[in-house]
C-alpha cells in the first residue's frame, strides 16, 4: 500500500512541474527519476527496518516464553540469563557459565 502512494506522490510532483514549471521534458524526467529513487529508497528502508523489528520482538518473546535461542555459538535461556529491555541485550547472570557475557538480542535466532 506504501508503494502505492510513493507512486501517486511522485506522479503528482511530475504533474505540477509540467504545468507549472518552464523545464524542459529532460529535466522534469530527471527530476522525476530522482524524487521516484528517493521515495522507492526510503520504503524499502522502511520495510527492512519493519523486518528487524519483527525479528526482535519474536526473539524476545520466545525468551520471555522460557525458549532457548541460539545466539551464534551460545544458547541463551532463562536460566543462565537476563533480558535487559531498554538496551535489547541477554546480560549472563552471575554465577553462571556465561557470567560477564552480553548477547545482543538481534544477533540470535
Amino acid at each position: 500500500m506504501a508503494y502505492i502512494y510513493g507512486l501517486i506522490i511522485v506522479a503528482l510532483f511530475f504533474a505540477v512541474m509540467h504545468f507549472f514549471t518552464e523545464l524542459d521534458l529532460k529535466q522534469k524526467m530527471g527530476a522525476t527519476v530522482l524524487t521516484l529513487s528517493f521515495v522507492m529508497a526510503a520504503l524499502y528502508y522502511n520495510t527492512l527496518q519493519n523486518a528487524k523489528a519483527e525479528h526482535l520482538r519474536d526473539v524476545m518473546l520466545r525468551f520471555n516464553q522460557g525458549k532457548s535461542l541460539q545466539c551464534g555459538d551460545l544458547e541463551v535461556d532463562k536460566q543462565n540469563f537476563t533480558l535487559s529491555v531498554g538496551t535489547q541485550t541477554f546480560i549472563a547472570k552471575e554465577q553462571t557459565p556465561y557470567s560477564g557475557k552480553m548477547v545482543v538480542a538481534s544477533d540470535c535466532e
